[in-house]
């Protein structure tokens, strides 16, 4: 039988150090505004596009597959570039990041989380290039996308590009199921068996995403984009998409 030896026990816990970082920069509760926005979950109940847990799934898969061809990629790319220190490569990819958004309220999403989060972190964990890019946002340099602040602050972390696409998948997904808490009828275990569900791509889609290049880049889906058109005029909103 193997002995337990220090080293184990050290490399146990600095894996443990790293889950419990994921965690906590990753779970919904990250006061970052998440809760406000559902992806056009809104407009699809209210047109009749979402109805039951089978149409539920249908759309958050679309939306997790989306994240996974756009943000995605993104992600990765600005968790390689804060490695090397590039802050050139990260405003490269967060004016990429976007250019892709095509509706006003996933630009506004995006920027506002992001740059929430770049501020959480630089308070937290006090890194410099969190700082920079903080005021890089300020000085209206970058916008400050959400994929973006988040590789950066994975990689900051010592955390993988890995954990990073995990937490904007599992976001993407969780931000939606629980909109749909508060938008239809629906159970806690039906939004959990499709977040168990979906949960179960993720390792494929990561993979596809790291090795794509930045300028492959396509989340265009047609009819989320159209809802989310719509989410824009409608005269009754509980969320800000």
């Amino acid at each position: 039988m193997r002995t337990t030896t220090a080293n184990d026990c050290f490399e146990a816990l600095g894996s443990a150090i790293s889950f419990a970082r994921m965690l906590q920069f990753g779970e919904s509760m990250f006061p970052i505004g998440g809760f406000s926005f559902s992806c056009a979950l809104e407009s699809a109940v209210q047109k009749g596009v979402v109805t039951d847990a089978s149409t539920l799934r249908a759309f958050t898969l679309t939306a997790v597959e989306q994240a996974a061809r756009g943000d995605g990629i993104a992600v990765i790319a600005a968790h390689r570039a804060a490695s090397a220190g590039d802050v050139d490569a990260l405003i490269h990819i967060d004016g990429e990041v976007y250019a892709r958004k095509l509706s006003d309220e996933a630009r506004l999403m995006s920027v506002r989380m992001g740059k929430r989060f770049t501020e959480m972190g630089a308070q937290v964990i006090g890194a410099p290039l969190l700082r920079k890019w903080l005021e890089c946002i300020d000085a209206s340099v970058v916008m400050g996308c959400y994929p973006v602040a988040l590789g950066m602050n994975f990689a900051i972390q010592n955390l993988t590009a890995q954990q990073a696409f995990v937490v904007l998948q599992y976001g993407t997904a969780s931000t939606i199921l629980s909109a749909a808490l508060r938008l239809m009828k629906i159970s806690h275990v039906e939004t959990q068996r499709i977040l168990f569900d979906l949960s179960g791509l993720t390792e494929a889609a990561y993979e596809s995403a790291a090795r794509a290049h930045l300028s492959s880049m396509a989340s265009y889906a047609p009819l989320a984009e159209i809802l989310a058109a719509i989410h824009t005029k409608a005269h009754v909103r509980l969320f800000m998409s």
